[in-house]
């Protein structure tokens, strides 16, 4: 037993000592937006495109607060990025461009190692333009993601459809909230949600079901998925948790808790009515009047215990080779 406490006690040591290493031999620059003119530059995209390109140097955006009327890249040679608004309240990027999953998104990201805290993402698209004007709801996300470990803390996703277009790569997202009606969560990201507020607004549909996530998998041997840990969802139905973009889409919600506005069935096959057994769609413990189960539809998944753990694990599903870790000993 002592030798096993010696091992763990130098492993510990060691890790502890090679992370404070990298973080001091790694400095850290930090650059100020401000829109008044009190920092190094007034837009978020100013600021972005001085840091060099393939930079291995992580750089904090600091923005000031304020409401940043301004779509923002980060393109594929702009790694190491933290964006760091005042808060989610404070601190806003929006735009209102439409009709693209792509090119009408406010924010893009491309670089791999990137963070972000405190920050509202937001597509005004169909909030603030009459919809008597302009028709029916379309594609307008507040966040497209093409990058791997991409981490966001305390950041807001607002929208109504694609809100969230996780497309590819490994990501957390922690004490965030979600908002929009139709498939606002979706893409074929490898993607972890914890803590969170999943609020849908199917009211703005006129009495039709909103679609909460379309997880985009299309194969099994694709290692993606979208896992719901310890999240709430609220606000106006009825909605279904997911419907299926990909053939073997995947979506699990973990000890979360539904208001009544889930519909019963739970889960929409969507185009791929016949082959269900390939979705895999599970609840485990979850809780509130949404939470019933007895009404779902027949093929949502039994996960065996070890699929469970492998899924809900930030450490399993997400951050091979601890860039999480990696990540927050430059804050």
């Amino acid at each position: 037993m002592q030798s096993l406490k010696s091992t763990l006690y130098f492993t510990l040591s060691l890790f502890f000592f090679l992370n404070v290493s990298k973080a001091q031999t790694n400095s850290t620059k930090t650059i100020i937006v401000d829109q008044s003119g009190k920092g190094n530059f007034i837009s978020v995209q100013q600021a972005i495109d001085s840091i060099p390109s393939f930079n291995q140097e992580w750089t904090i955006i600091r923005l000031n607060p304020g409401v940043y009327n301004e779509k923002v890249i980060i393109s594929q040679d702009k790694p190491y990025i933290i964006l760091e608004g005042e808060s989610l309240s404070r601190t806003v990027i929006q735009w209102g461009d439409f009709g693209s999953t792509l090119e009408s998104a406010t924010f893009k990201l491309y670089a791999d190692n990137f963070m972000a805290r405190g920050i509202t993402f937001k597509n005004t698209f169909d909030h603030v333009i009459p919809r008597d004007i302009l028709g029916n709801i379309t594609w307008a996300p507040a966040a497209y993601l093409q990058a791997d470990k991409a981490s966001f803390y305390s950041c807001a996703f607002i929208g109504i459809q694609d809100t969230l277009t996780d497309w590819v790569g490994r990501h957390l997202y922690e004490h965030c909230y979600f908002e929009g009606a139709i498939d606002f969560i979706w893409g074929g990201g490898q993607s972890i949600f914890q803590n969170s507020i999943i609020n849908v607004t199917a009211s703005v549909l006129g009495g039709g079901n909103a679609y909460i996530t379309a997880q985009a998998r299309s194969s099994d041997k694709e290692t993606n998925g979208f896992v719901f840990k310890y999240c709430s969802i609220t606000g106006t139905g009825p909605a279904f948790l997911g419907r299926a973009y990909g053939e073997y889409s995947r979506v699990v919600f973990y000890k979360s808790v539904f208001s009544g506005i889930i519909n019963p069935r739970g889960w929409y096959e969507w185009n791929h009515q016949g082959k269900e057994k390939l979705i895999t769609y599970a609840e485990i413990e979850c809780t509130g009047p949404g939470a019933d189960m007895s009404k779902r539809v027949k093929w949502e998944k039994n996960l065996s215990e070890e699929e469970v753990r492998r899924l809900v694990s930030v450490e399993r599903f997400i951050n091979q080779g601890m860039w999480l870790q990696e990540q927050l000993i430059h804050l």
